[in-house]
């Protein structure tokens, strides 16, 4: 069982609230367990059970009963005994699959439907649905995307602490970013300015170029050894983690020098349509509104990469503008304690010139509450 003094625990109250909202979705659904899987860090395991995962692990959630967590690899299961809120919790055996179907017949649980949670790999669905062919596996991971979208008070505050790490963060590279550093030493900044606090890693995708000959629009998911350069500008995309929650913070850094007039007017465009998509989130507000408010960035010349817009820890609605969406907007309405990211990643039609400007916001009922203190501008350094 979970150790509260050492490790971050939700309130007992608040692990029912959830419990209840998810059994409640498979009652309607008629499912009489869940299956959860999860490989390396995992926000639906730990949404129900406190651990964060580090390799495998598999939740078997029963309608009714208590669950079982099975863990890999068996040196970790001491950590997710000390971590986990849920009083079974086993290693997961030699063969994973078979654990679970070992669990699902001493519960009773070998008919019905039962539900399949993440990215269950092919050859685990093939052994369970042999070593259990009475069951109908059926896809159930919209039941924890949908109960997990609005945000209790308690997890708020979690990510009011992940979005503090983050902005330690960006006020690190702020700091320490200078001409005559490698891409590739900027992640060291990035972790340093959170860890010492005991925020963990989330994402920092980071890329430079030269400002006034840009070659890169997009933040870079894996850095280079380029050397960092007077007259560069660095794009960013920062996560930082507190137990399964993150901030996410996105700025433009001009390295020993202000920026050039083309990347200000483009900073300035970024802005407006963070800021105009930001006006109209409210409780009640629709994705529509949203992707309208963001079509100032097309009116300014510009257009967008990346996606305007997700929620938190990629949870629905994922947003682009009209002219760049893959399909139809969503029938989505937002709802108040929805916690979402505005990103929007301007480039030029070529993408060789860009930057991602945006944060974290939480949807109140008239509004928006900004979740991070870092400032909204062009950050001058080095």
């Amino acid at each position: 069982m979970a150790d509260p003094q050492h490790y971050p625990t939700f309130s007992p109250t608040e692990m029912t609230r959830r419990i209840a909202a998810v059994r409640a979705r498979m009652e309607e659904d008629t499912i009489v367990s869940l299956v959860v899987y999860g490989a390396g860090r995992s926000h639906d395991v730990q949404y129900l059970t406190n651990w964060p995962g580090t390799r495998e692990s598999y939740l078997v959630f029963p309608r009714e009963g208590d669950p079982t967590l099975l863990v890999q690899l068996s040196n970790h299961l001491p950590n997710a005994r000390r971590t986990a809120t849920v009083d079974d919790v086993r290693w997961g055996g030699v063969d994973s699959p078979a654990s679970v179907a070992d669990v699902l017949r001493q519960r009773g649980l070998d008919r019905g439907r039962i539900g399949l949670v993440g990215p269950v790999p092919w050859q685990h669905h093939a052994k369970l649905a042999g070593a259990l062919p009475d069951v109908e596996w059926v896809d159930a991971g919209r039941i924890l995307r949908e109960v997990r979208l609005v945000k209790s008070t308690e997890e708020i505050e979690r990510i009011r602490v992940a979005a503090r790490f983050t902005d330690m963060a960006m006020a690190a590279l702020e700091r320490e970013l200078r001409p005559g550093l490698r891409e590739d030493q900027l992640a060291s900044i990035v972790e340093s300015g959170y860890a010492r606090e005991g925020g963990t890693h989330g994402i920092h995708f980071m890329a430079t170029t030269p400002m006034r000959a840009p070659e890169i629009g997009v933040p870079s998911q894996i850095p280079s050894d380029r050397v960092i350069q007077r007259g560069d500008v660095l794009i960013t995309e920062i996560s930082a983690d507190h137990w399964g929650y993150s901030g996410q913070i996105h700025r433009s850094y001009a390295v020993g020098e202000p920026p050039t007039e083309a990347y200000r007017r483009m900073h300035d465009a970024a802005v407006e349509c963070y800021e105009r998509v930001a006006g109209v989130l409210r409780d009640g507000a629709t994705a529509a509104d949203v992707v309208d408010a963001a079509a100032v960035v097309h009116e300014r010349g510009y257009t967008l990469y990346d996606d305007l817009f997700h929620g938190i820890s990629q949870l629905p609605p994922i947003l682009r503008t009209r002219k760049t969406a893959h399909g139809p907007v969503p029938d989505f309405t937002f709802r108040a304690d929805m916690v979402v990211v505005v990103q929007p990643n301007v480039v030029t039609e070529d993408a060789r010139m860009g930057m991602q400007v945006g944060e974290t916001l939480r949807i109140t009922r008239t509004g928006v509450e900004r979740l991070h203190a870092f400032p909204m501008r062009f950050v001058v350094c080095g």
